[in-house]
């Protein structure tokens, strides 16, 4: 089961070039339900999520570069890349930070994985933390891959206020 929040935010709170980070760039074989190819590093995966917004289940299953590089061309919408920053929390919590490049550039996302509801809903965000969009799924990941390439996520949808 995952069990995560999602926020907008503008600005890095921190040098994110001293802070872990990974290359992902992943694409969406279908979107509903949601099948996903990912390259994290040099680690590849396949990953099927079920429906949900803040809770939903998740399988991932590793595959070969091979694999990986065979699945790659058969993705429907845009492949999304992003550098993923590992930024400590209190409770011993990882605030992961995405910030994607093209056709996404401009877009900061900042999502928090829990061990369970409880948890995600008493959590308070730190200030450097934007509108909540856990709701949102047009921030879900597949959706934004279906985005047209010629407009970027941030210009596309306006933020909630």
């Amino acid at each position: 089961m995952e069990i995560e929040r999602k926020y907008l935010i503008t600005a890095p709170p921190v040098d994110l070039a001293a802070c872990p980070h990974h290359i992902i760039e992943q694409g969406y074989l279908c979107t509903d339900p949601v099948v996903r190819i990912r390259r994290e590093d040099d680690t590849f995966y396949l990953t099927y999520k079920g429906r949900g917004l803040m809770a939903r289940e998740e399988y991932n299953l590793p595959l070969s570069a091979e694999a990986y590089a065979h699945l790659l061309p058969k993705i429907d919408g845009c492949l999304i890349a992003k550098t993923r920053y590992l930024i400590p929390l209190d409770n011993g919590l990882t605030a992961e930070l995405d910030h994607f490049k093209s056709p996404l550039s401009g877009l900061y996302l900042v999502e928090v994985e829990f061990p369970d509801i409880a948890g995600a809903d008493a959590f308070v965000p730190p200030s450097w933390f934007g509108q909540e969009v856990t709701e949102d799924p047009f921030y879900h990941n597949s959706a934004m891959s279906r985005l047209d390439p010629s407009t970027s996520a941030a210009s596309s949808r306006p933020p909630r206020g």
